[in-house]
């Protein structure tokens, strides 16, 4: 067969036909432009790395280092705010915003971001996160006043929204459902552990530097970060991976295929339910400001479920919200962390106000929860994929619930001794649960729907963990206030207001084990498939 001489030369021009079009730089429309040496090197790195057999591992742990350069300065944080209050000449109730803050900005845009992720690539997603931690970063490093200082954080709360949810979807589509618990133990780790190093590293950087070196630092482990994540995660698909959405493919074209009546709607919600829980202990629960936010998410979540019900690419599909495997995992996410953060904020105030420890010996003694936390995360992803998720949630979701009966119990004789092994087990708890419920929750999604589940599950923990913190420690306070007590060191009297608190906790934490029970176990298939490169 005789090719035209116009098909003939095109061909010549094709790398695909003719080789050596290639070694000359014509390909495509990139004929004339041969690509720099930074983009050769990332090609040639990120080539190697997709050949090698344990190429899902290197990817995850890529996003761990992204993960741990973000979450490093989540507590270290707190310990500067003297000195930051100081600096600024302002107030701990002004600062308390910088935490609260986050929070808030989480709640509002984890919906949104969840589903552009899918929309638009959950690689796309992380590294736009990334780059605005950058930017949060510096503007907390040269924030000039505390209101800009409020803001870089509020900004650091929506780029948290961004890279938790990219972070879980990317660790979902590199693994298969038989191996997920495993990544997912060890993305735990790095949750747990990550501010247990920023504590450990970040406390004397402040002391010596101040507290805007240490943004300076985290700045550099960014920048190496998204470095790494830029080479790794390739934008090319691998075969052994669910298919990342190409823009404007995933359930609708574009921005067409966004839910925002739904995505606004629950992160209003989400937002007004999380602001009654701020700032009612502050200005009373009967408030107007309390009633107003509180009638404003009620109201919220009910245009929510009719938007699901009705939209034709809901945010939520309603077919999970009848899905054992997904609602109870939650319940089970959100009650565990209600008790765990909540028994987290009243322990140091337990040791100091009724044992007389100071806050260095409280401090060094508080280490062991999120350390045993950090450490049995990724041993308890290995040991379930034999016990099963099920199992690992029951045994995390008791142990959690055991350790509150223990505080609840306390004596003012209770030796260290009782107190250590509280707090193991609710690390263990945490660390053993929390991976199990994570890959229940994520084995009932399809591929195109990975985004917005990650973001319910990191929506679930964080109500749990704002609920609990604010209502154990408002409790607490009430009825220390209401004994006459207020903060003076009366032992046996104010044990009492914390074992009440305790025992709401503990009442709590029963629900997670409840939630665990009824969590149907998962069949395991064969061996995991050997991976190939796409």
């Amino acid at each position: 067969m005789q090719i035209p001489p116009v098909e003939r030369s095109g061909l010549l021009l094709d790398p695909k036909s003719d080789p050596g079009a290639a070694a000359m730089g014509a390909i495509g429309a990139e004929a004339s432009v041969d690509p720099s040496w930074p983009v050769l090197l990332r090609r040639r790195v990120t080539a190697r790395a997709e050949r090698s057999p344990r190429y899902r591992w290197w990817a995850l742990f890529a996003l761990l280092a992204g993960l741990l350069s973000l979450n490093i300065t989540f507590t270290v944080f707190v310990v500067a705010l003297p000195t930051v209050r100081s600096d600024f000449h302002t107030n701990f109730s002004t600062l308390t915003w910088a935490s609260t803050g986050p929070l808030l900005a989480f709640g509002v845009a984890a919906p949104f971001f969840g589903k552009a992720g899918d929309l638009f690539g959950h690689r796309r997603l992380y590294l736009f996160g990334l780059l605005g931690a950058m930017v949060s970063a510096v503007l907390t490093a040269t924030a000039p006043n505390v209101g800009m200082l409020l803001f870089a954080r509020t900004l650091d709360g929506v780029q948290g929204a961004a890279t938790g949810t990219a972070s879980m979807a990317l660790i979902l589509q590199l693994f298969v459902p038989e191996e997920r618990v495993k990544a997912l133990g060890w993305w735990s780790l790095v949750g747990a552990g990550g501010p247990v190093v920023g504590v450990t590293l970040g406390s004397p950087v402040i002391q010596y530097f101040g507290w805007r070196t240490l943004f300076w630092g985290q700045l550099v482990l960014l920048v190496m970060a998204a470095a790494v994540v830029a080479v790794i995660l390739p934008t090319r698909r691998r075969a052994h991976m669910a298919p990342e959405p190409e823009p404007g493919a995933a359930q609708g074209s574009g921005w067409q295929g966004m839910d925002w009546v739904g995505s606004w709607s629950l992160a209003g919600a989400v937002t007004a339910a999380m602001l009654v829980l701020s700032i009612g202990p502050i200005v009373g629960w009967t408030s107007v400001g309390v009633i107003v936010s509180a009638t404003t998410s009620v109201f919220l979540i009910a245009v929510f479920i009719r938007r699901e019900m009705t939209f034709a690419t809901p945010l939520i599909p309603t077919q999970y919200w009848r899905r054992r495997n997904f609602m109870f995992p939650m319940g089970a996410k959100g009650f565990s962390s209600f008790a765990y953060f909540g028994g987290f904020f009243l322990f140091p105030l337990l040791m100091e106000q009724v044992y007389g420890y100071s806050v260095s010996q409280v401090g060094f003694v508080s280490v062991a929860r999120p350390l045993l936390f950090a450490v049995s995360s990724p041993i308890a992803g290995y040991m379930t994929v034999r016990t099963g998720e099920r199992f690992a949630s029951l045994a995390g979701t008791g142990c959690l619930f055991v350790s509150m009966v223990m505080f609840a119990t306390l004596r003012p004789a209770s030796g260290l001794v009782i107190v250590l092994v509280a707090l193991a087990l609710s690390g263990l708890g945490m660390g053993i649960s929390l991976p199990a419920t994570s890959s229940t929750m994520s084995n009932e999604l399809v591929p195109s729907e990975y985004g917005v589940m990650s973001a319910a599950q990191l929506l679930a923990t964080q109500v749990g963990e704002v609920a609990g913190i604010q209502m154990v420690l408002t409790l607490q306070e009430s009825i220390a206030r209401h004994s006459g007590l207020g903060f003076v060191h009366h032992s046996t009297k104010l044990l009492h207001s914390f074992q009440i608190a305790f025992w709401v906790a503990t009442v709590v934490a029963g629900f997670s084990v409840l939630s665990a029970w009824f969590i149907r176990p998962m069949e395991r298939g064969a061996r995991e498939p050997e991976l190939t490169t796409g």
